[in-house]
């Protein structure tokens, strides 16, 4: 992982939070592939655009009035293939019902932090 430039990074690779929105695509898009397969429906495409707007002030700590992470995630899927709008509907709403990370992203979680200085 890297940041971008102007987080004194060298802008290489993706930053944790690309990286946040890419394990949520990639959980999401794993979930299409057995429930399509219940149906029956062969997919051609299957895209999720994901996005979400970060205050620097908040990771920076300029601003403590500011969250240091997202207030809202949100994605878009575009789909192709031999099945229906009612078919796609009922599959997406499955995928969010048993995404493990839709799930854990969605709502809050306990953390369990330790640390160990060395």
């Amino acid at each position: 992982m890297d940041e971008p430039h102007e987080l004194l990074g060298q802008n290489s690779a993706p930053n944790p939070q690309e990286m946040l929105m890419t394990a949520l695509n990639a959980c999401i898009m794993v979930g299409y592939a057995p429930a399509r397969a219940l149906k029956g429906i062969t997919l051609e495409k299957v895209e999720i655009e994901t996005a979400g707007e970060l205050d620097l002030r908040g990771f920076l700590g300029i601003d403590p009035a500011v969250p240091p992470g997202y207030e809202a995630i949100s994605y878009t899927v575009r789909i192709k293939g031999d099945g229906t709008p009612e078919q796609y509907r009922e599959i997406h709403e499955t995928v969010m019902k048993t995404s493990p990370n839709y799930f854990n992203i969605s709502r809050p979680i306990r953390i369990d932090a330790t640390l160990e200085a060395q």
